[in-house]
């Protein structure tokens, strides 16, 4: 990776609030009676888009879109609809034309990636949502939520709140210690899972796995405004 900059002495302390199932993430498994169709189907793409290591790209692995088929969309949003109350789903499309990867196969490998704490856009969802298409790797290969880790053992928050739409915002800048975050939650990988959870908390995958593209971790990712 490139030399990065110091970090600010100080940062902001965000906002903490446990992450709790069933208010602030959900956990859904089974989602598809055709996981084994889609999986197989995302393994025969040849569209992959490369990030890092292969390129200068700050996302890691592969990607491509779309992910899941219309029908196969249909019936996760359905599950987002009850599970959250929202009577409608969209994807939200930023004033300069920008927008979020809704609907994006990841694939990333042992050595390809690491945990990376961040939060979704508030400008662009409230939702966001992983689909774990890996059976047989490890289940610390999930998604965990962070918090910061201050100096003296001391832990801050988790939220992004307006005015601020990220954590690169919230913080003041990109670049932060180390350890400047801690893992507070974590919710294991199930094959056909569905992690739910509200964009604005501080999350990452947990870890990565394999070496071969049928090995690695493979997910679907989702975007919703609501």
């Amino acid at each position: 990776m490139p030399p990065q900059p110091p970090p600010p002495s100080r940062l902001p302390v965000l906002p903490y609030r446990k992450p709790t199932r069933g208010r602030d993430y959900w956990v859904l498994d089974g989602v598809l009676p055709n996981i084994d169709e889609v999986r197989a189907r995302c393994l025969a793409k040849d569209d992959w888009t490369e990030g890092y290591p292969y390129t200068q790209e700050s996302w890691p692995g592969l990607r491509t879109m779309p992910g899941l088929e219309p029908g196969e969309l249909d019936r996760v949003e359905r599950l987002v609809r009850k599970e959250t109350g929202a009577r409608r789903l969209w994807q939200e499309t930023a004033p300069g034309g920008g927008t979020l990867n809704h609907n994006c196969v990841q694939v990333v490998g042992e050595h390809e990636g690491e945990p990376r704490p961040h939060t979704d856009s508030r400008a662009l969802c409230r939702y966001a949502a992983v689909l774990y298409l890996s059976p047989g790797i490890p289940k610390d290969c999930g998604t965990s939520f962070y918090r910061q880790s201050l100096p003296g053992g001391v832990l801050g928050g988790n939220l992004v709140q307006a005015p601020h739409n990220n954590l690169v915002e919230a913080l003041g800048t990109r670049y932060v210690p180390e350890d400047a975050f801690t893992e507070d939650v974590r919710v294991p990988q199930r094959y056909n899972r569905l992690l739910l959870y509200k964009a604005n908390i501080m999350h990452s995958a947990t870890g990565y796995w394999g070496s071969t593209l049928e090995e690695k971790r493979m997910t679907a990712v989702f975007f919703w405004m609501a």
